[in-house]
């Protein structure tokens, strides 16, 4: 006889697939990440060198200063696939990276596979923002793979051996590995609480504090296994009290809920305080621990969100299945029997064709909305002309001169913020390109030679007026200034 386990398997593991194909539709992105031009050429220049950089190669300003080129690993894999297959490669591989980060999240959400399936695709929704072909992106899926394994540890405890390979490669790709000890020392603190309030007896929660601790403990000791050594020790740290972070970057600002893309998550905040308050369930220490940690965390800085939700949806999608069968005792509960096969299969097929026509579509679009958001036509005018080497470039298009105009030209700065530190990315952002009072002096004291920036920039207006400067390429979506005189001495 057919047991119950066995229709309720085969309907989770048909969400899952239609939720998988689904997935990598939502989560295709153009590849035109600010970012990514700069991670692109590092992760060339180390192919071609063999090593790893621990210096500035890329800028006059820092050129020669100490780098630490925390997500080397995820370069060297953004240059490869760039080289295989261009754009193409990257648009379908940080869909299918991010995709199986969600599908660990369905995994995780308790209740029906509707339910689950439901919150998953929110919290998609709610992450959007953070979505992209960028190295954050593997903070996602191994955090996802993390609490996957720390949840399933409880009765499979060999499981924690995974996690110390998982977190040497993590820590060699983005420097969020430093999530992956937080996360293991915060569902330890909550057993303990579990254990305090006696809702866990301490025989069964004794073991488990032990090897989630320990499993940390490892962790924290293969930290210096990476080419910048101890440094990473310090990295994550630095980087998240850096203030010029918190001051010029979008993503490390606190979601504005006066935006619509951040709604999502408002809706998401607000879900989960009413399991919170209304569910029949009590939260559990090891996950209310976590679980209020990240959300601190994503109400601090927008590129958190998406390691809070994978806490929050688990707690949403049991909540919203007990609600409504709680108020609707007698609703009948969805088998695979009237799922309809068929009609499961036909949207599989169609949901897999439509995101390979998604990934196409974006792969012929990513010439036309690069050349719309970066200034293609006046780089191919810069490869062309002799013009001198000392380039300021407009903020967001520093990577992108990197990418595109590096060993010929060297650039005032770029994406790489904690490499600047405060005072030089305000000279970039605030003095020269707002043209805040001593915009001048920055560039006659950083010796600038040639300019890159929009049209409409305060900057510009300013030096088509200065007789210091004289355009040397115009179009309507850039200006290229090259200095006419010598820079007055201090």
């Amino acid at each position: 006889m057919v047991t119950p386990e066995i229709p309720r398997l085969r309907s989770r593991t048909l969400f899952a697939a239609i939720l998988f194909f689904g997935l990598l539709a939502m989560t295709a992105r153009i590849a035109t990440d600010p970012d990514l031009w700069w991670h692109l050429r590092t992760g060339k220049w180390i192919v071609e060198t063999g090593h790893v950089p621990h210096t500035d190669p890329f800028s006059f300003t820092r050129g020669g200063s100490l780098w630490t080129t925390h997500e080397w690993l995820s370069e060297v894999i953004f240059y490869s696939l760039w080289r295989l297959a261009g754009p193409t490669a990257l648009i379908v591989f940080s869909s299918i990276v991010t995709t199986v980060g969600f599908l660990l999240l369905y995994f995780r959400c308790p209740g029906k596979p509707h339910w689950a399936a439901a919150a998953t695709v929110l919290g998609a929704v709610a992450s959007a923002p953070c979505w992209g072909t960028r190295p954050q992106m593997f903070t996602f899926v191994l955090a996802s793979l993390f609490l996957w394994l720390l949840e399933r540890s409880e009765d499979r405890p060999r499981l924690l051996l995974c996690i110390p390979p998982l977190f040497l490669l993590w820590l060699n790709l983005h420097a969020g590995f430093a999530l992956g000890p937080a996360l293991l020392f915060l569902y330890a603190a909550g057993i303990v609480l579990e254990a305090a309030a006696g809702t866990t007896p301490c025989t069964h929660a004794r073991p488990i504090i032990t090897r989630v601790s320990l499993a940390a403990l490892v962790c924290l000791a293969l930290v210096p296994l990476n080419p910048s050594g101890a440094r990473l020790y310090r990295y994550p740290l630095d980087t998240v009290r850096a203030s010029e972070l918190r001051s010029l970057i979008v993503e490390w600002l606190s979601p504005d809920f006066h935006q619509a893309m951040y709604l999502p998550f408002l809706l998401v905040f607000l879900l989960l305080l009413s399991a919170l308050a209304w569910s029949r369930f009590s939260i559990r220490g090891r996950v209310l621990l976590p679980l209020t940690f990240m959300f601190l965390a994503a109400l601090d800085a927008v590129r958190h969100i998406p390691i809070f939700i994978l806490l929050a949806m688990p707690v949403i999608a049991r909540a919203m299945s007990e609600s409504f069968y709680a108020v609707h005792p007698s609703a009948s509960r969805p088998s695979v029997q009237r799922f309809r096969p068929l009609l499961g299969g036909a949207t599989l097929v169609l949901l897999a064709a439509f995101s390979c026509l998604r990934w196409t579509d974006l792969a012929h679009s990513q010439n036309a909305r690069e050349a719309d958001r970066f200034p293609s036509a006046a780089v191919i005018f810069l490869r062309a002309n002799n013009l001198p080497g000392r380039l300021f470039a407009y903020y967001d298009w520093g990577g992108y001169a990197i990418w595109n105009l590096y060993p010929r030209y060297y650039v005032f700065a770029d994406g790489r913020a904690d490499l600047y530190g405060e005072d030089l990315m305000k000279q970039a952002v605030e003095t020269a390109l707002r043209l805040h009072r001593g915009w001048q002096a920055v560039l006659d004291n950083w010796k600038v030679e040639t300019i890159l920036i929009p049209p409409g920039s305060a900057l510009a207006q300013a030096l088509l007026l200065d007789p210091q400067w004289t355009v040397s390429y115009r179009d309507p979506q850039a200006l290229i200034f090259v200095r006419t005189a010598k820079p007055s001495p201090d």
